[in-house]
């Protein structure tokens, strides 16, 4: 009796599952055919304005106040007005949108009216910042009288990254697993003292670094200090409560709008320094994040 040797029966062709996976490699290569040309354009931005501003990027530049001379134009009245104003709405902005997250979070029931306030924050991250430079202006300039000073600016900014640091600071506050409230609650504590010692310190890496990259996007705006009294050539230190202020982005503004080439130069070596402000604001939020998720023990 002779053994039946089995055959392996070939796949059967398929024409609708090739179909969907020719669809699938067609959208993956568009996918990073378009991430590749975006990274190309910044490559070259990036580039070009290191190869421009770079020879006028010396202690001088960083120490100088603007002058009509390109050699010796500087931004240090810039610098010192967007470090300061980033103190400001830091310190505006950091217990406002912790302690409005903390109330939707962790107090506010599931109701219409909480829902609402949800959706609208949610809106209200999404408006364009020249219509909060319009808000700034008729509130604090005009209603309150604070006229056009660097805290005018700075409140403006709050309001305008305030939605960002609310959301940020809900989505970390959601991340923390519901066991750990409840095993507060089991020990006796109650809600605040769950909040306090329980939640804060799990999403405290989550609530930072929302702020922080918010308080970045706050630095590289322009449009809504420009509607709240920033103007391009200030040649003193700024005060909070004086008129008269300029920040990085208006001062680079400024020499990019002039026709000559030393005034361009002049504006990618401000690009560079703006560039370094956000990335060292980049590298202390993915700091702190790294030490104090080391502590979290889920």
């Amino acid at each position: 009796m002779s053994a039946i040797v089995d055959r392996p029966r070939s796949a059967a062709f398929e024409p609708e599952l090739a179909r969907r996976r020719l669809k699938g490699t067609l959208f993956l290569g568009a996918c990073v055919a378009a991430i590749g040309i975006t990274l190309l354009v910044l490559l070259f931005l990036l580039l070009d304005i290191l190869g421009r501003g770079l020879p006028a990027l010396d202690l001088a530049f960083l120490t100088s106040g603007p002058s009509r001379r390109p050699d010796q134009a500087g931004v240090m009245p810039a610098l010192a007005g967007s470090i300061l104003m980033a103190v400001i709405v830091g310190i505006v902005t950091f217990p406002i949108g912790v302690g409005a997250a903390i109330f939707l979070r962790e107090y506010a029931t599931d109701t219409f009216i909480s829902r609402l306030l949800r959706t609208n924050i949610a809106n209200l991250a999404g408006v364009p910042s020249i219509i909060y430079g319009i808000f700034g202006l008729a509130l604090f300039v005009r209603a309150l009288s604070l006229g056009f000073t660097l805290v005018a600016g700075a409140l403006t900014l709050s309001l305008l990254i305030l939605p960002v640091v609310i959301i940020a600071s809900i989505e970390a506050l959601d991340a923390v697993p519901s066991g750990q409230r409840e095993g507060a609650y089991a020990l006796g504590a109650t809600r605040w003292q769950m909040v306090r010692g329980t939640v804060l310190p799990a999403a405290g890496p989550g609530i930072l670094t929302g702020i922080i990259l918010a308080m970045a996007r706050a630095i590289g705006e322009t449009a809504p200090l420009i509607l709240v009294g920033a103007v391009g050539f200030v040649s003193y230190l700024p005060r909070p409560f004086d008129g008269g202020y300029t920040v990085l982005p208006i001062q680079v503004y400024q020499w990019a709008s002039r026709p000559q080439e030393e005034f361009q130069a002049l504006a990618a070596t401000g690009i560079i320094v703006i560039l370094v402000l956000l990335f060292v604001l980049n590298l202390a939020a993915v700091t702190i994040r790294i030490r104090l998720t080391r502590h979290l023990q889920w």
